[in-house]
């Protein structure tokens, strides 16, 4: 079974959405999701950096491989069956731009969490609900 590992901040209320979303799909659990901010997470994940990994998504694929950003994203959405058209996002002519779009929204999230949700940083009530399968 495909398994992947991602990282994520969860202080980000856009990251913790898309998270949510993620977990929702992952009807066959194949999705580790790793906040960066937990008190242990140096302990756990010694090779992720929580620093570069609160610049760009990080993500471990079965095979302990590094995807970062978009790569990251495509592959969880690609393993939980949905977004098939995101595939066009890691086309040769695409890539380049998609890539670059990805890290203006990564560097500028929490004015965009501020002006989509009116929250910049998440407060106790942001986390993630995993949903079971007899949901």
């Amino acid at each position: 079974m495909t398994r992947l590992t991602l990282f994520y901040d969860g202080h980000c209320p856009l990251c913790v959405a898309e998270m949510g979303r993620l977990a929702k799909a992952d009807k066959r659990q194949q999705l580790d999701l790793v906040d960066i901010n937990t008190d242990n997470f140096a302990i756990r994940y010694p090779g992720i950096d929580p620093i570069q990994a609160n610049r760009t998504l990080h993500a471990w694929d079965e095979n302990q491989a590094l995807l970062l950003g978009l790569a990251a994203s495509c592959r969880a959405w690609k393993i939980v069956g949905r977004r098939r058209w995101m595939a066009v996002l890691r086309w040769p002519l695409v890539r380049p731009l998609a890539d670059c779009a990805y890290h203006l929204l990564a560097r500028h999230r929490y004015s965009i969490s501020q002006r989509l949700t009116g929250q910049k940083r998440c407060t106790a009530d942001c986390t993630i609900v995993r949903h079971s399968r007899h949901d």
